[in-house]
């Protein structure tokens, strides 16, 4: 289920980009032009992912994801459009992978020699108290 390497180039045709103007640092020179990249990638209607991929992704990243199943992902951190594009395509790349990794099945163990012992210890202390509370034969 999971790809190993997904690469950009697959995904260039089903992504889209809106730049807008960003904010922070970088003078006047912010305020003429559009350098904030924000990518558009439609889950629902991608061709290269599978059904299953579908719904992992739309489950994993629902807090990314509009109400359309478009994921949005934004990158303002450079002055430069070309360097923010690239940047939101590697957060996009990181996130899909990272979304469609198998979590690791959890195997079970015996416990420690050491936790039975602290374990058995409690159980001992727990019996005592609430032989202390028990009526004596001589009340």
């Amino acid at each position: 289920m999971a790809r190993v390497g997904i690469k950009s180039r697959a995904f260039e045709k089903e992504i889209n980009f809106i730049f807008s103007k960003s904010g922070g640092k970088g003078g006047q020179h912010v305020n003429k032009t559009e350098t904030k990249a924000t990518l558009l990638f439609s889950i629902n209607d991608s061709q290269l992912l599978s059904e299953a991929e579908k719904k992992t992704i739309l489950n994993k990243l629902k807090s990314r994801i509009s109400t359309e199943g478009i994921l949005i992902i934004s990158d303002e951190s450079s002055r430069s459009q070309h360097t923010n594009k690239e940047n939101a395509i590697k957060k996009f790349l990181a996130l899909i992978s990272k979304a469609l990794q198998k979590k690791k099945v959890r195997k079970a163990t015996a416990p420690t020699y050491a936790s039975v012992k602290e374990r058995m210890k409690e159980k001992k202390r727990k019996k005592e108290i609430k032989q202390m509370r028990r009526k004596s034969a001589f009340d």
